[in-house]
């Protein structure tokens, strides 16, 4: 009797299998890739009820971030602004701005602004903001260059690879406390004598840094690591609590 199917139909299951798995590998990959905190959070800019614009506020008022964030050094959880501290301001400058009307609404109605939460950490995870604030982690390595968003955008990814590249290194993110809130610190600009005088220097440093003309980020961070005795860390305890 002869075959009812041809030849060829012999390696068919073969064909489907291999291009099975390319077609699996590559939407693996893909979703690897893509839909992660990279791709998935940054960029994100959503418009919020009130227009806020953060550059003007902060670079040409010099407005400092705890007077709108006020719990973010003493807190876990850091605060969005109520309507009184925005009232404190705008009951004398642009209190006539049409844009403003939600504020002087929820001023008078006692109903709190709705804010877009534009960074918020998953339930699952731990994070005190107070802890990293007071030890030499500045707003902007998180949030980015606030100061000079008309909008405020996610810049950061806020992923568990990305945190742990902090963890394992804090020495390239430190800075002195008195500059957390100034977004456009840089470690060059960092008095040398004045920071050896006040943090000293690494244990395995070999000569007098206070002789240097200035200093590296790596330098500034190794020495307040060492100073606040910074270990972060590493274990899944640490922010799965």
């Amino acid at each position: 009797m002869a075959n009812f199917f041809p030849r060829w139909s012999n390696w068919l299951p073969l064909k489907i299998s291999i291009c099975g798995t390319f077609i699996v590998c590559g939407l693996t990959a893909g979703t690897w890739y893509y839909i992660t905190p990279k791709y998935t959070r940054v960029g994100y800019q959503p418009i919020q009820p009130v227009p806020f614009p953060h550059d003007l506020h902060v670079s040409q008022l010099g407005m400092d971030c705890r007077y709108c964030h006020s719990f973010v050094d003493v807190a876990a959880a850091s605060n969005l602004p109520n309507t009184q501290t925005c009232m404190a301001c705008h009951t004398q400058v642009q209190k006539d701005n049409p844009k403003l009307e939600p504020v002087r609404a929820s001023w008078k109605t006692g109903q709190p602004i709705e804010w877009v939460q534009l960074h918020r950490t998953p339930d699952y995870v731990y994070y005190d903001h107070s802890a990293h604030v007071n030890r030499g982690i500045s707003c902007a390595n998180c949030h980015g260059p606030v100061n000079h968003m008309p909008v405020v955008y996610h810049a950061k990814p806020h992923s568990m690879a990305w945190c742990l590249e902090c963890h394992r290194h804090p020495e390239n993110f430190l800075r002195p406390e008195t500059q957390i809130t100034n977004l456009d610190w840089k470690p060059e600009q960092e008095n040398v004598a004045s920071f050896v005088a006040k943090y000293g220097q690494p244990a395995d440093a070999k000569d007098d840094w206070s002789k240097k003309q200035k200093l590296t980020q790596r330098e500034i961070g190794q020495t307040l690591k060492e100073r606040w005795n910074i270990q972060p860390p590493l274990n899944c305890q640490g922010c799965h609590r």
